[in-house]
């Protein structure tokens, strides 16, 4: 089954609304375990406009599943990374003026600082993977620094209309997954997941985790973090390919 990681930055940006102390992404991160997810995911942005420091010092206390840390590959938050030791660290872009994350790592245009961070977190024991697009070149780039898995970006696919568009980027998803695998990669996929979307992505032959934020805590906001984090779940695994049928 593949394992579903909740991004609960969402949570920590209706806090920051009002530099209050709630709503407390820790309280949200042990909702979301008790409704079923596998980890917990998180982005310490270098302009902390959601998740703070003290978030992520306190959720690596407190996560009892994995903890998955993205950021960038700057200098400060790598040391961060290095002392808080999270069991997983994803490397993506990140600008300042963007509202959420745009497009995938472009490991090839920033070698020497992708290089730099994965060396430093490897070293650490930390598992890298790399938010990346679906695209042969940027996978062979991140296998040749030593990624451990990769995570595709599936934006293109969240945004296509209709049929013709959605089916294009399914299939680039497939392929770059096969791809991927071929290489001795792990295989991850986020962004713009919802709960009807998510339903093609996890019959691809290979994935191994789904990082889901925005959509899961729009829902809490309605029926309740464990809820929702049940709900997207019980969609993953009614979806989810039963070998035993195939046969």
């Amino acid at each position: 089954m593949i394992r579903l990681g909740v991004n609960i930055d969402h949570v920590a940006t209706v806090r920051q609304a009002r530099r209050a102390n709630e709503p407390d992404p820790v309280a949200a991160a042990v909702l979301a375990t008790l409704g079923g997810a596998d980890g917990i995911t998180i982005h310490l942005r270098e302009d902390r406009r959601h998740i703070q420091d003290r978030d992520v010092y306190l959720l690596r206390e407190t996560v009892t599943t994995r903890l998955n840390l993205e950021m960038a590959a700057y200098d400060e938050i790598v040391a961060i990374a290095l002392k808080v030791k999270p069991d997983e660290v994803t490397l993506v872009p990140e600008k300042r003026q963007e509202l959420t994350t745009e497009g995938g790592l472009d490991v090839l245009a920033n070698i020497v600082n992708v290089q730099g961070a994965i060396q430093q977190l490897k070293a650490a024991n930390i598992h890298i993977s790399l938010f990346i697009d679906p695209d042969p070149a940027q996978i062979d780039a991140s296998a040749q620094l030593g990624a451990n898995a990769i995570e595709f970006q599936t934006a293109c696919y969240s945004e296509a209309k209709g049929e013709v568009a959605v089916e294009r980027e399914l299939e680039k998803l497939r392929a770059a997954t096969a791809h991927a695998i071929g290489l001795g990669l792990h295989v991850h996929m986020g962004h713009g997941l919802n709960y009807w979307n998510v339903q093609p992505i996890v019959r691809i032959a290979g994935v191994e985790e789904l990082n889901i934020g925005h959509s899961i805590v729009s829902r809490a906001v309605l029926v309740g973090m464990e809820r929702a984090v049940r709900e997207m779940k019980q969609v993953m695994q009614e979806h989810y390919p039963n070998p035993r049928k195939s046969r």
